[in-house]
């Protein structure tokens, strides 16, 4: 039993040493679990198509952030107004960046079901498999059970920079 006990300690703290989005070292909100799981599926997506994954990155994902707290609180429609805002935003912290898209959604399914609306939608589609190589995911809630959630896309000349 202590041998079971053992081997099973040694497995958890293996998992928290891995890539896998649904072990945690810590314990993160349920929001950041479905922002990694998002995270996940897109680049699991990506590289059944033979894309590089996308680094998350904090400056981005806050301002998905806004934009999904503006939309569930009612202060902008439901889309992407202000998008050229956002992105001229993210471009003067990402001096080099090249490019950027934006994918938006209100959903109430498990992320697996999120990105796999996004990938059914060519336009969605078109940004998860597009030559971006920064990521921010945010996301917000308005009537309970119900998320608003943005993923930008950036491309910048060295992505290692902003990791």
């Amino acid at each position: 039993m202590r041998k079971v006990r053992n081997l099973l300690i040694c497995f958890f703290i293996a998992c928290n040493f891995t890539s896998s989005p649904f072990v945690f070292a810590t314990s993160p909100s349920g929001d950041e679990k479905m922002q990694q799981m998002i995270l996940y599926y897109v680049n699991e997506y990506r590289a059944k198509h033979h894309l590089a994954a996308l680094k998350l990155n904090t400056s981005a994902s806050l301002e998905a952030a806004r934009h999904s707290q503006a939309m569930a609180n009612k202060t902008i429609p439901f889309g992407h107004a202000h998008f050229q805002d956002r992105i001229k935003h993210l471009y003067n912290k990402f001096k080099d960046a090249r490019g950027g898209a934006e994918n938006v959604a209100f959903y109430r399914m498990n992320a697996k079901r999120l990105v796999d609306g996004w990938i059914a939608s060519p336009g969605h589609r078109r940004n998860i498999e597009g030559h971006y190589n920064i990521t921010g995911i945010g996301i917000a809630h308005g009537k309970p059970g119900w998320g608003y959630f943005t993923q930008i896309f950036i491309l910048t000349n060295n992505p290692k920079k902003y990791s």
